[in-house]
């Protein structure tokens, strides 16, 4: 009997690929100001009444200082939750289009879409795997970007890295860590920085593969 299944429709990806630039740009941004602040307070050196943790669950008033780097932190909280999201969002729709294009199966399954950022160990390699998956299926033939490797290097070390993306350091230990010994810390800040800029040449390299293939109103 024939097959009249009807091959599944191209997603247009333009807004979820700018969306998602604008998050990462957003993101790295936000990241950079936490780098300065940290600077700010080095800079500044540890007030005389010690850190503001002072142990035995007894916190002194914050300096104005350190009330801004509050503010910064949870402002980049929300700025890497929104990133996130667009980011998934984005993802989910150039996979779909990938597999469209290819008429294969995507080597890993759906639930890996975002399984795969948490799941301890196989977030090591899962979403990379996922990414040039989607590349291998819209531009077969063709060399993987070495973009990619750098943003997955990156994104890794600020995940990582003591203070990164997947340790939720209180704020205030962050701050004693700043007057103490900064180094560490804006190194971490400047991996993530250097991953959301990373990313942002990923979205265009994937999204620029697919609209060689004709997926319309593929731009970012």
């Amino acid at each position: 009997m024939e097959d009249r299944t009807a091959p599944a429709p191209l997603l247009p990806v333009r807004g979820a690929a700018r969306c998602a630039v604008a998050a990462l740009a957003l993101a790295g941004a936000a990241w950079a100001a936490r780098a300065l602040w940290q600077i700010r307070l080095a800079a500044a050196g540890m007030p005389a009444s010690g850190p503001p943790d002072q142990g035995e669950g007894k916190h002194r008033p914050l300096t104005a200082l350190e009330d801004g780097y509050h503010l910064v932190t949870t402002l980049g909280s929300a700025a890497t939750v929104l990133c996130a999201i667009t980011f998934l969002i984005w993802l989910s729709r150039v996979r779909d289009n990938a597999r469209a294009l290819s008429g294969q199966s995507p080597r890993y399954a759906g639930p890996w879409l975002y399984a795969g950022w948490i799941v301890p160990v196989a977030n090591l390699w899962v979403p990379r795997g996922v990414v040039a998956d989607i590349h291998r299926a819209s531009a077969p033939g063709e060399r993987l970007p070495h973009v990619v490797n750098w943003w997955w290097g990156l994104w890794l070390v600020g995940m990582l890295s003591g203070t990164g993306l997947m340790y939720a350091v209180p704020t205030d230990d962050v701050i004693e860590r700043a007057y103490q010994k900064v180094y560490p810390l804006l190194a971490a800040d400047v991996a993530v920085v250097a991953a959301a800029v990373a990313g942002v040449f990923v979205v265009r390299a994937v999204t620029a593969a697919q609209r060689r293939r004709g997926v319309d109103s593929v731009r970012v």
